[in-house]
């Protein structure tokens, strides 16, 4: 599976930042593009934007809400009463009128699109059992995380999210509240831990399934990142860890949780 623009880019400055000495023409090569890309990725995490060609319109489209209920249905229903290609495409003309295209348009649509929401109702209940180790290095690692915290703005009992990026070594941790866990807060986190930590973790921070980052969670550890966080993460040149979804994987990053209740118990718990 090729990279993205935004994890090319990422990839090649952190083969630069590993090696300073390497050349363009050399990461050029090893990733297959020209020497002006990598020149691009070097000055800027962020790709330049493409022109984006105007979405085809499908006649499909209309029905494809209909068929995708369906199918989502055939998760539960017993093996052999499932709806089959045929079966759905009756039960498009006869319960939506919708009679506009083939059968074989609306067989070839099942046959992408069942697996595809097998998968999604799977997604994060497979892995592999392990431990994690909880050896860190000074500077190397960190762990991040919001929790929920309440205060009183304009006399108004508000919740709200407390930012919180524990440095692993020596336990150091920068708090932020915000309104609101969007990408923007999220981002606007790690800079201000960074300019107080004086730097950024050298090899990785923790990170469990916060939407500001991921827009999918696939199997095991795997991710898929949204584009401005990938850009994000190799502007400032450090690594993301995902700790493994559920319980299982509540004790990956167990310090940084720790944390945001304790700050919340020692600086917003009210003394009478």
């Amino acid at each position: 599976m090729g990279l993205s623009r935004a994890e090319l880019y990422a990839a090649i400055r952190r083969d630069k930042r590993l090696d300073p000495e390497v050349s363009q023409r050399t990461l050029g090569e090893k990733y297959g593009v020209h020497r002006r890309t990598v020149r691009q990725a070097l000055t800027s995490a962020v790709p330049p934007p493409r022109k984006q060609p105007a979405p085809r319109a499908s006649v499909l489209d209309p029905a494809k809400g209909w068929i995708d209920a369906m199918l989502r249905e055939d998760l539960a229903a017993p093996r052999k009463q499932k709806h089959t290609a045929r079966r759905i495409f009756q039960c498009l003309a006869q319960e939506h009128d919708f009679d506009l295209v083939s059968y074989s348009t609306v067989s070839d649509y099942v046959a992408i699109r069942r697996p595809q929401i097998q998968i999604e109702d799977q997604e994060g209940r497979r892995h592999l059992a392990g431990m994690v180790p909880q050896v860190h290095l000074p500077g190397e690692e960190a762990e991040v995380d919001f929790a929920d915290v309440w205060v009183r703005l304009a006399g108004e009992v508000t919740k709200c999210h407390l930012f919180t990026l524990r440095m692993s070594y020596s336990g150091k941790a920068v708090h932020r509240v915000y309104a609101s866990q969007a990408q923007e807060s999220f981002m606007e986190g790690h800079v201000e831990a960074f300019n107080v930590l004086g730097g950024v973790p050298s090899r990785h921070i923790r990170y469990d399934n916060l939407k500001p980052a991921v827009n999918r969670i696939c199997t095991g550890r795997s991710r898929v990142e949204s584009e401005r966080w990938t850009s994000f993460r190799s502007h400032y040149g450090f690594d993301a860890f995902y700790c493994i979804p559920g319980q299982e994987g509540a004790h990956e990053k167990g310090g940084v949780e720790q944390e945001g209740g304790r700050f919340r118990r020692t600086h917003l718990v009210v003394l009478r």
